[in-house]
């Protein structure tokens, strides 16, 4: 598996450390100690090489009151402990690492500044607790989904600035009705398809969505409980967890006009964990997918094949969460601590291949390269990206609206 950067994988638990593990490799590069994170409790905050912050929700096993630690990479132990309204779980941050949203047990999205952890806004969006967050390709949209089915969409500058609106109606672009039960993933469309989001749930069920107008598009049926999902970058698959313990295949069946998929209609990778699996993430620019299941296991497929190539050793009873992150230098990380031999305690970037100086000389190359292998996808059906294109546009223009909107309401009180 090579990859013109380093690739980490890192997994939490409701009972022990997140481990970070170099995805080349399989080695355990560093522990963070401290945090009992609930289910999508874990993000990495912020792109900027050598600057990125991990966070983890945690719900103190004595007192069952929540916050949310803030980790660098070169320490084991959280250096802020973020002080939030309520009990947190899911956790999403903004591209450009400033501010961190968290979703509270009483349905409420709360906003944090980055790193000094201030509660920026809390808008009281569902009715139950808030199960899974999501920030769109442009970093312009938060999507969250709740227990009691709903997926609100909520323009970020409404959450990060003083809009001096009350009403929430006012502060949501879209809430609807999307599931029948808990909605445990949300995921914002990539390439053609970002005008999408796709959401999955304990009712069996994924759902694409216009993320324009908020109106449900098709939906996928399995045969199980689906946790979470992962979009292939480059193809118009999607991966899904099942509870069964499988890695199931979609698609998005671009300009079809099916509008129900059935379970039967769809593929399965051949291999199966032996707990249901919570979390995947595709790696390595598609070529490469990680499953983690409640049973601690962690493996990585080589997804043109099917085949598992390789079991992240991991000594936790079970896993709460999974991501994974690009452009972290680990040369300054700590020691694992966990008993691994001294080659894989001091493992650095000169380790696969490249020095720390390299990796950001050549971080504006791998943009343009992604840029040009976007806009050869883009020439292939160009009916479909200027589709895409106005619904962009569509979706800018109801952000201006809001916004002249709250600018009309300033100028009225004053």
């Amino acid at each position: 598996m090579s990859s013109s950067s380093p690739e980490i994988v890192l997994t939490s638990s409701p009972d022990g450390p997140i481990v970070a593990y170099d995805a080349s490799s399989g080695t355990i590069v560093a522990q963070f100690t401290g945090s009992r994170s609930p289910r999508r409790g874990l993000t990495v905050v912020g792109k900027d090489f050598g600057k990125k912050y991990i966070a983890a929700s945690h719900i103190s096993p004595t007192t069952a009151s929540g916050s949310i630690h803030l980790y660098n990479w070169w320490s084991s132990t959280a250096f802020h402990n973020l002080p939030v309204p309520e009990p947190v779980a899911p956790l999403a941050a903004s591209f450009d690492g400033l501010y961190l949203f968290a979703g509270g047990i009483s349905g409420s999205l709360h906003t944090l500044s980055v790193p000094s952890g201030n509660v920026l806004k809390s808008l009281p969006a569902h009715n139950k607790p808030v199960t899974c967050l999501g920030v769109n390709h442009d970093e312009s949209l938060l999507i969250s989904g709740s227990d009691d089915g709903t997926i609100a969409i909520v323009p970020i500058f409404q959450l990060v600035g003083d809009s001096g609106c009350e009403n929430v109606e006012d502060l949501i672009l879209h809430k609807f009705a999307a599931h029948s039960d808990s909605v445990t993933a949300i995921v914002s469309g990539t390439g053609l398809c970002y005008s999408q989001i796709i959401s999955c749930s304990t009712d069996s069920t994924c759902k694409f969505w216009s993320l324009r107008r908020g109106t449900h598009l098709r939906t996928v049926v399995f045969p199980c409980t689906i946790s979470g999902i992962a979009l292939h970058p480059t193809e118009p698959e999607f991966y899904a967890a099942g509870s069964d313990g499988s890695v199931h295949i979609g698609s998005f069946m671009i300009g079809s006009r099916k509008l129900v998929i059935q379970g039967n209609e769809l593929m399965t990778l051949p291999h199966t964990h032996s707990s249901a699996v919570v979390s995947v993430v595709m790696l390595n620019e598609g070529r490469n997918l990680v499953s983690a299941s409640e049973d601690g296991s962690v493996w990585i497929w080589e997804v043109g094949v099917g085949q598992v190539i390789m079991a992240l050793g991991n000594e936790m009873a079970s896993i709460s969460d999974l991501v994974s992150a690009t452009g972290i230098s680990y040369n300054k990380g700590h020691s694992s601590d966990v008993g691994k031999s001294s080659a894989k305690e001091s493992a650095k970037c000169d380790d696969i291949g490249f020095s720390c100086e390299e990796l950001i000389m050549s971080m504006p190359a791998r943009q343009m390269i992604e840029m040009e292998d976007l806009l050869k996808v883009a020439a292939k059906d160009r009916s479909r990206a200027i589709d895409t294109l106005e619904s962009a546009i569509a979706i800018y223009e109801k952000l201006l609206e809001l916004i002249l909107k709250e600018a009309k309401k300033g100028t009225q009180q004053q």
